[in-house]
């Protein structure tokens, strides 16, 4: 027969030691009194489950609809409940392997056993605790094949391959297990610093006595923090060394330097931007550029502004900067606005002031302070005699409100009202030499 290959070879010297186990354990009384302790023990732990699981549900479920830290918890905890089986099972186990060990001085069959109870929690813990979609697939593809090699009794041998084969990348080289140890560290940190950071953000923003803009500042601070705490503790499990990190950032230095000084620019420019607070989330702005919309997130980057139609425009930060921004709402500020209307020459002009401006007071958007409504004369027109009305508006005339339309609309019944007439050009044409025959 040929040479088999070395993992090929060294499954098959696997199996056949689990074949004179199994042969062994099938042969012996011993193992047989050590089986049925694990029947009785698991018989006992579901008789105990069953009754403790309830007395734990009813003294732990919090009242129907109850909300707060506390309920939260105890909801938490409630999770955990399908757990209480096979850790049961798991204890009298071993305390039976105690028992067994020392009135025989063996216990293989038991204690193989306690390990197939402790797989079972994992497949529970996977599969009826954990809820997350990322932590279940990492229970599924880690957790669950860890518990089957410990259950085999295979952790060692399975540590020792993986740290056999090194993958080199120049004058570095790494274990497979130290790669596989980094994947699952970075990944459970991360996963922790976007739970930890989405929490945080939603408890900054939850404090309504601090202005918006210092609201984002502080999330931005804490998701900085978070990540960069993260970043240096899967640093530390893998073993790197910070003076690494120190000519990393080096590098990093220079390639901002030379190619990412916009988006250094841009990050600084929103930091500016929240520490100031002249612009944040809601205002309605206007570039030089002839952007223009309402701001609804700002980001490390960029600011998004929501147009009239509902676009998105995404604009960099530097922007704001280093160009005339005009900011028409600054959070809900009152504004004023212009309509322009005229009326027939052969009206009475003295009387349209009043007219008008009881009509555009009696709008319920238009306000009193800080100026009521104002008619006034602007010129002498072609066909007509101009007047505009100043209003002030808590808000934007934004396509949302239409505020002008309304304000039109009531100019036109106050004026129908009152039978003044609003003029339309005229034309006079004059034929010269007599009407053609």
């Amino acid at each position: 027969m040929d040479e088999q290959p070395e993992i090929v070879a060294k499954a098959l010297e696997y199996v056949d030691q689990g074949w004179a186990i199994a042969y062994d354990w099938a042969t012996s009384p011993a193992a047989w009194s050590q089986l049925a302790l694990l029947v009785a023990s698991w018989l006992i732990a579901v008789v105990v489950a069953r009754k403790l699981g309830l007395k734990i549900a009813s003294f732990v479920a919090p009242p129907t609809g109850a909300k707060g830290p506390f309920a939260i918890l105890r909801r938490f905890i409630l999770r955990f409940l399908p757990l209480l089986l096979p850790l049961l099972a798991y204890g009298f186990t071993a305390i039976g392997e105690s028992v067994t060990r020392s009135l025989f001085g063996s216990g293989a069959v038991i204690a193989f056993g306690k390990r197939v109870f402790l797989f079972i929690a994992a497949r529970v813990f996977v599969g009826k605790v954990i809820s997350d979609p990322f932590l279940k697939l990492l229970g599924r593809y880690v957790l669950i094949p860890v518990a089957a090699l410990y259950v085999l009794g295979l952790t060692d041998e399975a540590a020792a391959w993986l740290e056999s084969l090194t993958i080199e990348l120049g004058n570095i080289s790494f274990s497979m297990m130290a790669l596989i140890r980094g994947a699952i560290a970075g990944s459970l940190l991360f996963w922790l610093g976007s739970w930890s950071n989405r929490r945080s953000a939603d408890y900054i923003k939850a404090q309504e006595e601090l202005r918006p803009a210092t609201r984002e500042l502080a999330a931005k601070a804490a998701e900085i923090a978070i990540f960069g705490i993260a970043f240096l503790l899967l640093l530390n499990i893998m073993g790197i060394d910070l003076t690494t990190v120190a000519v990393l950032g080096g590098a990093l230095g220079v390639g901002i330097g030379l190619g990412l000084q916009q988006i250094a620019a841009n990050f600084i420019s929103g930091i500016i931007l929240l520490v100031e607070g002249q612009t944040t989330v809601g205002d309605y702005v206007e570039l030089d550029g002839g952007e223009a919309g309402t701001i609804v997130k700002m980001t490390a980057r960029a600011c998004i502004l929501e147009t009239y139609d509902g676009k998105w425009i995404v604009v960099p930060n530097e922007h704001f900067i280093t160009t005339r921004v005009v900011n028409y709402s600054d959070q809900g500020s009152a504004n004023r606005y212009e309509v322009a209307f005229s009326v027939s020459y052969d009206t009475d002009i003295n009387t349209v002031p009043e007219i008008i401006t009881k009509a555009v007071a009696a709008l319920p958007f238009v306000l009193s302070n800080p100026e009521g409504p104002d008619c006034e004369l602007k010129a002498f027109g072609e066909s007509g005699i101009d007047f505009g009305v100043e209003y002030w508006v808590s808000g934007i005339d934004d396509g949302r409100n239409k505020y002008a339309s309304q304000v039109l609309f009531a100019i036109w019944n106050a004026l129908k009202d009152a039978g003044i007439t609003i003029p339309y050009p005229h034309r006079v044409v004059e034929l010269k030499g007599g009407m053609p025959a």
